[in-house]
Parts: C-alpha cells; sequence; structure tokens
C-alpha cells in the first residue's frame, strides 16, 4: 500500500482572485507517494492570508541555546494537558492580561513574549535573513482586517464560560496534540468562517482556571469534532511544548500572545500606556530549524541565511515613529502605538506564509483607515536580535536578562 506523508520543503504561494478588491492565497505542497512520483495539492486557500497549513509534526534534537535544531527522528513520549490552576484566578499584578478575561494574563511578565528586546545584541545572520524576505522592497502586510459582506479577516478567540461543554476532539497529528477535551462547540469562532477552508484556528480560554485552547484545522461536528492538531496552555506557567513538538501552530508556540488587539491597541492610546508582547509573523522560505522559544521546524532549507522558526525581529530604533504619520490623522496614534511595540517587543517568526504578514485577532473589527496606515511599515527598517542569552532553561519561556544581556 503506498503512504502518503506531507512534504513541507515545496510550497508556493499562488494569489487568485477574490472579493473586495482582495487576492485569496493559497499553498502549494507536494504529496510524496512511496518515492514513486509526486501530485501537487493546493491546500489552505483564505482571504488574504497566506498562513501556511501546519505541516506534518516533526520532532528534533535537543536546543542548544543560540543555534538552531534541526529535525531528527519522530518522538513517542505523550504530555499530558497541563494542570489548571486555582479556580478563583486574581488579576496579574503587571504584563498584558487576555482581552476579555483581565485575571488571566497572556504568560507570565517573564516570559519571552513580553519581554522588551530592545536592548538586545543583533543577530549575526539578519541582514542575510532580511534579505530571503526580501526586505529591501516589501512593507508589513497587517493579515488582520474588514471583510464588508463576508468573515473578518484575522484570527478570532473567544472567553468562555462554565457553560461551555468539553468535547472529545480527534487529531490528524494526534501523537503531538494535547488530547483534551476542549471547549469547542457550534459557536465557537473559527478563523475565516467553519467553511472557510484555509487554516481555520479555534482559539479559547477559560477564565476560572486561565487555560489556553488552540486547534488548528478546527472542524465542530455533533457527531465527532476533528482538528489536524491542538495545544492546551496553562496562561500562568512557563512551560514550552516539548522539543520537536508542534501545537496549533508551525513553530510550536501558542497563537494568541502574539496577536495584535483592536481593543487592546485602544485602551493603550488612550491610558498612555505600552503594548507589551511581541508580534507574531510569517516568512516564505523558512530553515527545516528552530530557535529558542520556537519548539519545532516547518521549513525546507538547510541554509543558515534563511530564518529559523522562532527567529525575532525589532523595527530599528533608528525609525522615526514621530514622523511616520501626523497626530491628527485618523488612527494615527494607534498605528504609533503599535510600532512602538514593535521596536520594543518585536515580530517572532511562527509559521511559513507570505514575507512580513502580521496577524491580529478578528474581532474586535479594524478600522480599514489603520489597516492602510500599518501597510506602509517598511520591512527593511527591521533586524534580527540574538535572543538566546534571555534562556533561562531550554524547557522554559521564562526570559532573564544578564550581564551583557539587556532588556529594555
Amino acid at each position: 500500500m503506498f503512504k502518503l506523508r506531507w512534504s513541507p520543503p515545496a510550497f508556493a504561494v499562488i494569489s487568485m482572485p477574490w472579493s473586495a478588491g482582495r487576492s485569496r492565497a493559497c499553498r502549494v505542497g507536494r504529496w510524496i507517494v512511496a518515492g514513486a512520483f509526486v501530485a501537487v495539492s493546493v491546500s489552505g486557500c483564505e482571504a488574504a492570508s497566506t498562513t501556511s497549513v501546519t505541516p506534518a509534526p516533526r520532532t528534533a534534537t535537543a536546543v542548544t541555546a543560540g543555534a538552531p535544531v534541526t529535525a531528527a527522528a519522530p518522538a513517542t513520549a505523550a504530555v499530558p494537558a497541563p494542570t489548571a490552576a486555582p479556580a478563583t484566578a486574581t488579576a496579574p499584578t503587571t504584563g498584558t492580561a487576555v482581552p476579555g478575561a483581565p485575571s488571566c494574563p497572556l504568560f507570565p511578565v517573564d516570559n519571552v513574549w513580553n519581554t522588551n528586546i530592545s536592548k538586545l545584541p543583533v543577530n549575526t545572520h539578519s541582514a542575510a535573513w532580511l534579505a530571503s524576505m526580501d526586505s529591501a522592497t516589501a512593507f508589513l502586510h497587517p493579515d488582520f482586517g474588514p471583510n464588508p459582506g463576508g468573515y473578518p479577516y484575522g484570527i478570532p478567540f473567544t472567553v468562555v464560560t462554565g457553560n461551555q461543554p468539553l468535547v472529545k476532539v480527534t487529531f490528524q497529528y494526534a501523537s503531538e496534540s494535547d488530547q483534551g477535551p476542549y471547549p469547542f462547540g457550534p459557536s465557537t469562532p473559527i478563523e475565516g468562517g467553519a467553511n472557510s477552508g484555509g487554516d481555520q484556528h479555534a482559539i479559547m480560554v477559560d477564565p476560572r482556571t486561565c487555560t489556553l485552547y488552540e486547534l488548528w484545522d478546527a472542524q465542530y461536528s455533533a457527531n465527532g469534532s476533528t482538528a489536524g492538531s491542538g495545544a492546551i496552555w496553562q496562561l500562568r506557567s512557563n512551560q514550552l511544548r516539548p522539543a520537536g513538538w508542534t501545537s496549533a501552530d508551525a513553530a510550536g508556540l501558542p497563537i494568541l500572545p502574539g496577536l495584535l488587539d483592536f481593543a487592546q491597541v485602544q485602551a493603550a492610546v488612550q491610558a498612555g500606556k505600552p503594548i507589551t508582547h511581541a508580534i507574531r509573523f510569517t516568512a516564505q522560505v523558512t530553515q527545516s530549524a528552530y530557535l529558542w522559544p520556537a519548539r519545532h521546524s516547518a521549513g525546507s532549507e538547510a541554509s543558515p541565511n534563511v530564518p529559523p522558526m522562532g527567529a525575532r525581529f525589532r523595527l530599528k530604533a533608528s525609525f522615526d515613529v514621530a514622523q511616520f504619520c501626523q497626530d491628527s490623522q485618523s488612527y494615527c496614534l494607534d498605528a504609533k502605538a503599535i510600532l512602538t511595540e514593535m521596536q520594543n517587543y518585536g515580530l517572532i517568526l511562527a509559521d511559513n506564509g507570505s514575507n512580513w504578514y502580521f496577524q491580529g485577532s478578528a474581532l474586535p473589527q479594524w478600522p480599514d483607515d489603520l489597516v492602510s496606515l500599518l501597510k506602509q511599515i517598511p520591512a527593511a527598517a527591521f533586524e534580527a536580535v540574538d535572543e538566546s542569552c534571555l534562556m533561562v532553561a531550554a524547557d522554559s519561556g521564562e526570559a532573564r536578562a544578564k550581564p551583557g544581556c539587556p532588556v529594555g
């Protein structure tokens, strides 16, 4: 019998006509049939986004700080769902809280997602990685925004109530998925809509226990729900996935802490306080390796001149945020808040997709004027940083400054 497996090395982005002046992006991959022949399949078409379909899980050797980890033999270890927090959650003292669940942090304040990397050294591969992403001519692209007459662009999430039943989910990649159960139901918002045919992420937060549930390729059915992969995170813990494991994201990272949220941006502007977390983004060609805090690779290239999963970038300090737009311009202050966030907390490479696409929540909906401003951010104004010195332990997302390794 021929056996199919997904081979992530070969993929391309195809633009197809889409409504409202948008384009639909599809990913092309190779299905390899026992080495006998190659057939092309198109998968993951979604509006105005090229976030890639999560490839078949691969595992890796132990992490060495500062060096990308390359693929190795599949793992067989099983990891139980994380231990729940106390039934009554208390408000985090500092850091970013989950929108809609103010008592739950988006991971501890000392988590790498929440660490100011503005003073870290530039990565020695920075110039090569930027060149591989066509940074000289590219601009950043917000992978979220309004979609008149359709489902809003972006990745939705929901804060569930105690009335939401927990259900069993059957996974395509069960060996690297947390088995649950998950608070997933017919009303759970799914990226692009339930029948979008794209990545179809579903993200749920239980505010009673501060538990984050994430699914990729989520399909609800009263007769049995399915997903490509799934991960459960305790938001008060810095624990990472097992080395080499995927999650609902290709890099084996959580998705929610890397999403921009319009309500969060507005609250920060009104309070005059900064946004204090990194942002998730994609690149078209990536290494078959990963850097801490990522846990999984999804790339095709052995070359060190293309970025691995987990690579972190920041907007250069020399970029003049004050002159980006006039304060009197609609949503200029919101754009400047995001630019400042990019200078201080940066972007983390979390998936294959179009170069420099960065992600945000679908709801509340983003105004077109702000989305248009964010499309004017030049990729050439970024640089990769070396954050390996922040790592406290290979299996933890905790980040800690030390002599020669300052945080902002």
